[in-house]
């Protein structure tokens, strides 16, 4: 059994205040709406899986960092600890297929709970590796306050926990939080402005090993076309504060601009149909990831 640190602990007590929260959350969002619009509202949530391919480059000496890459940075987090200090060059360049297949289910249009494990495959150099599954998550999507054409923002939070497999030692365990804060300029809210912040705290399950934080700081905007294609962008900056392990630096800490490009179909009750998303993050060299959302509908109001 793999030894736990206290930062192990710390991050699982802070793991359960923060879905507890968000239960807290979808619990007092469900009664209102229940309450306030028992006849219109779904008598079924809508029910998926919210498959995502994802293929990224990451240059050498550096982990799998981004927007929302928690199963991604999860695969390369785990491979860092259990090769890097066998890698006497450091962390080499890599490229990674990773699949996510998370079950999500649309509690109300306020809350979204889900969980699911992520497979990948990488390439470090000598061939790609066997598709494995490497991580599992579970979280919450709620949205603490909704505009609904007031002056006040719609103020959104995501708690994700991601932990690598196998359970052995070197690995990881991340908890990824995204504030967003969502000006709609029109009634419809089909366009508008967005700022954010993430943040991820990772802790490796070995006492040689550290992971520091990393916090994008973020703004952008999105725009819905009467056809339901919605595009949005988010310009920001990373800041990481780096990854050692056995007392030598396994990944540089850095701060630099990072950008993301989303384009979505929805249908007319704003439910994806497909997606694809563009990003490249400087880290201090380019790293670039494009990921294929074809949700996989079970229910869909």
């Amino acid at each position: 059994m793999s030894h736990r640190s206290p930062s192990h602990h710390q991050a699982l007590r802070a793991v359960a205040m923060g879905l507890l929260c968000l239960t807290i959350s979808a619990s007092a969002a469900f009664a209102t709406e229940a309450g306030e619009d028992e006849h219109t509202r779904p008598a079924v949530p809508n029910i998926y899986l919210d498959l995502r391919t994802i293929y990224a480059t990451i240059p050498a000496g550096t982990l799998g960092l981004g927007f929302g890459n928690t199963s991604l940075s999860a695969a390369f987090e785990a491979l860092a600890a259990r090769r890097g200090a066998t890698l006497p060059g450091g962390l080499p360049a890599a490229k990674s297929i990773a699949v996510d297949l998370p079950l999500t289910v649309d509690v109300s249009d306020r809350v979204s709970l889900y969980g699911g494990v992520s497979g990948s495959t990488t390439d470090i150099g000598g061939g790609w590796s066997a598709f494995d599954i490497t991580s599992w998550n579970i979280g919450a999507q709620a949205d603490l306050y909704q505009q609904n054409g007031g002056k006040i923002p719609t103020i959104t939070l995501q708690s994700t926990l991601t932990q690598s497999v196998p359970n052995e030692q070197g690995m990881t365990t991340s908890f990824n939080n995204i504030l967003e804060f969502d000006y709609a300029l029109d009634e419809d809210e089909t366009r508008g402005w967005l700022a954010g912040v993430q943040y991820t705290h990772t802790d490796v399950a070995s006492q040689l090993a550290r992971i520091k934080p990393n916090t994008i700081l973020y703004a952008g905007g999105y725009y819905q076309w009467p056809s339901n294609w919605k595009f949005t962008g988010r310009l920001g900056v990373q800041s990481f504060g780096g990854a050692q392990i056995a007392g030598r630096t396994l990944a540089e800490s850095f701060t630099q601009p990072i950008l993301r490009l989303d384009l979505d179909r929805m249908d007319d009750n704003d439910n994806r149909l497909f997606g694809i998303t563009a990003q490249i993050a400087w880290m201090p060299k380019p790293s670039y990831q494009v990921t294929l959302r074809t949700p996989l509908y079970a229910v869909r109001n």
